[in-house]
């Protein structure tokens, strides 16, 4: 069986990093299946990268649906762990791949079915349109895919096992970079071009949800007696959805935001489109990196929490943003004096580069700040405080459409958009992370005061 690590004692930087890194893969690999897609849709053109776009902003929202049982799981699995109760653990496993099944079918279902309408939000030209909604048909069915592997990985992470998931989703990716080729531009196919792109997507995640089936309930099962799916217990469902959903919302509106800017940016041509769409999945090269620690973090957090060892909280939190000030340094020189060599590695066309260029020049001031907000957001995570990061990251997000269509009105124009998001990065990688110090200082001040009064 395989082992569920203990994170409440031990060196905590060599912890943090060997369950971080791991989890770093696993997301970089979701972000390659994009960027694969990408690659390939780019040689076909611009447009096509903008049909595949906009719809991938709704992938982007049904892995933020993915965030109730993702986040449920996380928390809940790893308190567990730290406070002794394996069988709690287990219980709030299943029941978290459980609702994760429900929600994906009723996401797919709303795909499918109203993908014109979705698609037609971005009043694109009426061939974009046509593609966008066919790629989006097929991704529909990979929703049940897309959020049982989400909570199934954290299941791992917060069991210490991040390296399961990790070569499981690179199995994924091998198939997804072998199939874009072949369904795209109809080698040994017909030839599928958007769809093809989506078809790839779409069968890879299927096959990434088997191994996970067979690793969960084969010989080095974490829990024994494990059930994927059970009939869902009350009590677990309301503290999954308790701790997921404020998280879940937060990212469902910073999906629906982004699609506003894309909106504004549309008016620009595809171009615009295309700008944010592969910029946004270059940009993820520092917030998966930022991902990997937070959700090493959380999964520490959660255990030290349930554990009551607060001080380890601290230092993990202190180390973590010391490791992260490191690479958001250099992200954004990279951004900011590379940007055109960087996105012509996607897309080719010059007048897509040269915005594109624009884009992540603009972005390069805020990385750093956008990687400590997501860093203290799995700080709050592990102590089961969802909702501080979820309001604050509502309410400057949503800055970022008035404060768009008011930069653009100006000589920014377009570069107006960016700017909204660089500037709410900033004040949100400002505001975060002086709550969570806020937080830690009166739970370590509670603490202090309870041993002195034994």
């Amino acid at each position: 069986m395989t082992r569920i690590k203990d994170f409440t004692s031990g060196p905590i930087l060599s912890q943090l990093v060997k369950l971080a890194l791991p989890i770093m893969g696993t997301a970089f690999i979701q972000m390659t299946y994009t960027m694969v897609d990408i690659a390939w849709l780019g040689r076909l053109g611009s447009a096509a990268v903008a049909a595949a776009g906009a719809a991938s902003f709704f992938v982007w929202l049904g892995n933020a649906i993915a965030q109730n049982t993702k986040i449920g799981a996380e928390v809940g699995v790893s308190q567990s762990i730290g406070a002794g109760l394996i069988d709690r653990a287990r219980a709030f496993a299943s029941n978290s791949l459980t609702v994760a099944l429900m929600l994906s079918i009723i996401y797919g279902l709303v795909l499918y079915v109203f993908a014109p309408q979705l698609i037609g939000f971005f009043r694109m030209n009426q061939q974009i349109t046509a593609d966008g909604v066919g790629f989006l048909r097929i991704i529909a069915f990979s929703a049940p895919f897309i959020l049982l592997n989400a909570t199934f990985s954290s299941i791992y992470n917060a069991a210490g096992q991040s390296k399961v998931p990790f070569y499981i989703n690179l199995v994924g990716l091998g198939f997804n970079m072998v199939l874009d080729p072949f369904l795209i531009y109809g080698i040994g196919f017909p030839k599928m071009g958007v769809e093809g792109a989506a078809l790839a997507t779409t069968i890879s995640q299927g096959i990434v949800s088997m191994i996970f089936v067979i690793e969960i309930t084969g010989t080095r099962k974490i829990f024994k007696n494990f059930k994927i799916f059970v009939f869902p217990r009350w009590s677990y469902v309301k503290l999954i959805l308790k701790r997921g959903f404020p998280t879940s919302l937060q990212n469902s509106l910073f999906a629906f935001f982004s699609m506003n800017l894309a909106r504004i940016a549309a008016e620009w041509g595809h171009v615009g489109v295309s700008a944010q769409s592969v910029g946004s999945q270059i940009e993820s090269v520092s917030w998966n990196t930022a991902l990997g620690f937070s959700t090493a973090l959380s999964a520490f957090v959660g255990q030290n929490y349930g554990a009551k060892q607060y001080g380890r909280i601290k230092s993990a939190y202190i180390t973590t943003m010391s490791v992260l000030s490191i690479w958001g340094v250099i992200i954004s020189a990279l951004f900011i004096f590379y940007g055109d060599v960087v996105f012509s590695l996607f897309v080719p066309e010059p007048a897509a580069v040269k915005e594109g260029a624009i884009y992540l020049e603009i972005l390069g001031y805020s990385q750093l700040f956008m990687i400590f907000e997501i860093a203290s957001t799995g700080a709050f995570t592990g102590l089961g405080k969802t909702l501080p990061p979820s309001v604050q990251g509502i309410l400057l997000t949503g800055g970022r459409i008035p404060l768009a269509m008011l930069l653009t009105s100006t000589s920014l124009q377009l570069s107006g958009v960016w700017w909204a998001i660089t500037i709410s990065s900033i004040l949100k990688g400002t505001v975060l992370p002086l709550l969570f110090v806020l937080v830690l200082y009166r739970l370590l001040k509670a603490n202090k005061e309870t041993a002195l009064s034994q």
